[in-house]
């Protein structure tokens, strides 16, 4: 298969990886209104110089791990599907450009629970908010970071 035949969310994943310096800022954990649930609010930066070509590749990745860990709350689950894909077309549905900021903003998306911000600026300032989705959030940014998690071994 040629590079060209690929999928292009291949290319958006790869894109989105190519950031080597993602710092992270700043993390608040704040309970939701009826204290059943938190909200996660993660400022971060990465390098300016990649986010003309790299931002959607970002954006899309987050968009990507917070799809992967969504599942259904409330009636959603009657949409759920357990094999269910996140697709460009996806971020490009939520995806919006604000004063210098691209912004993905997704509620539900068929049957999970999403509920995630993205926030991007052209100077390689970022924002990713979530809530009822525990601390999932924080773990997203450190497998960018290239951080590995324990496994149970056979």
């Amino acid at each position: 298969m040629k590079n060209g035949d690929a999928p292009i969310e291949h290319e958006l994943v790869r894109n989105g990886t190519l950031f080597e310096n993602l710092e992270i800022l700043n993390t608040r954990i704040e309970p939701t209104v009826d204290n059943e649930d938190v909200i996660v609010t993660i400022d971060f930066r990465v390098e300016a110089e990649l986010v003309e070509t790299c931002a959607f590749g970002l954006l899309y990745v987050l968009g990507l791990l917070s799809f992967h860990d969504g599942r259904p709350r409330g009636i959603s689950g009657q949409w759920f599907e357990d094999d269910d894909h996140f697709t460009a077309g996806d971020m490009l549905r939520h995806l919006h450009f604000e004063s210098d900021t691209l912004r993905m903003d997704i509620d539900y998306l068929r049957g999970r629970c999403i509920k995630t911000e993205l926030k991007l600026s052209s100077e390689g300032h970022g924002r990713l908010t979530t809530a009822n989705r525990g601390q999932a959030a924080t773990r997203w940014l450190d497998r960018l970071k290239g951080r590995t998690f324990l496994r149970a071994v056979d």
